[in-house]
């Protein structure tokens, strides 16, 4: 059986960001994630899970000045400081929340400029992140983003994201395997799950075209869910999209699934 994580980011956006950890209990949900917690103090947050019984299944190293257009740092040469402190900024939303699960954004690359150039410093970012957060117990992802949504993001594609892995060489840094995207970029995700079964540790849903509910679009999402249970995936599958109207209202699509 599927285990669904409400991304509060987008989702029960009809209240305020505090409110929506009652909301998805509420639905039914048994886990949240969300991009970033930084606007409020951890115990804050952690008070808020708490209170609901929720697990929190991920969120987001800080990415920078996210309204001038920074989408993280990872990637991006001269800016290893600046991912240090995002490291050490998190850490302790991740104690405080008992978050296991942590994605580090690569960045945004100039256009034309080769992206062979950032792999010395991504590489090593990464494996610094993955060591330092060992220590806490905490698994640092990295998620392959489709270049309509960003564009000029510097990771699109598993097969981009998987030898940076194996070259980063811990095994605490691992795929965010996120469907909506997978579907823009390569398609064919029966055949992608199962080939990097294993390798994920969390998963992202969304319709498309659109990115609204996941019953909307050409994906036959009860098909992979089937597929996940048949493989064995027991990790969370966050609902990363954008409902076409009310939140609440938009699921019918989970209540196969104790939802709703």
């Amino acid at each position: 059986m599927p285990k669904f994580a409400a991304n509060l980011s987008m989702m029960f956006n009809e209240v305020d960001f505090l409110d929506r950890f009652d909301a998805a209990a509420k639905a039914g949900f048994k886990g949240v994630e969300f991009l970033f917690p930084y606007d409020y103090p951890p115990e804050v947050i952690a008070e808020k899970l708490e209170k609901n019984k929720l697990t929190l299944a991920l969120f987001n190293l800080p990415p920078g000045d996210w309204a001038k257009g920074e989408r993280g740092f990872a990637a991006l040469p001269g800016r290893q400081q600046a991912f240090m402190a995002a490291v050490e900024t998190a850490i302790p939303y991740a104690r405080a929340t008992k978050c296991k699960t942590i994605h580090a954004m690569a960045g945004l690359w100039p256009e034309g400029r080769d992206k062979i150039e950032a792999l010395p410093t991504y590489i090593d970012n990464l494996r610094w992140a993955a060591d330092r957060l060992a220590r806490e117990g905490i698994t640092a992802i990295i998620e392959p983003i489709n270049t309509r949504d960003i564009p000029g993001y510097y990771l699109n594609t598993t097969a981009q994201a998987m030898p940076i892995i194996e070259a980063v060489d811990r095994p605490n840094l691992r795929l965010q395997l996120d469907l909506y995207h997978v579907q823009i970029m390569r398609g064919d995700l029966a055949p992608t799950i199962r080939e990097l079964a294993g390798l994920y540790p969390h998963i992202q849903i969304a319709g498309t075209p659109g990115r609204h509910e996941p019953d909307i679009g050409e994906i036959n999402y009860p098909f992979l869910f089937d597929l996940l249970d048949e493989i064995g995936y027991d990790g969370w599958i966050g609902c990363e999209y954008r409902p076409k109207g009310d939140t609440v209202a938009g699921l019918g699509w989970a209540k196969t699934y104790g939802i709703g």
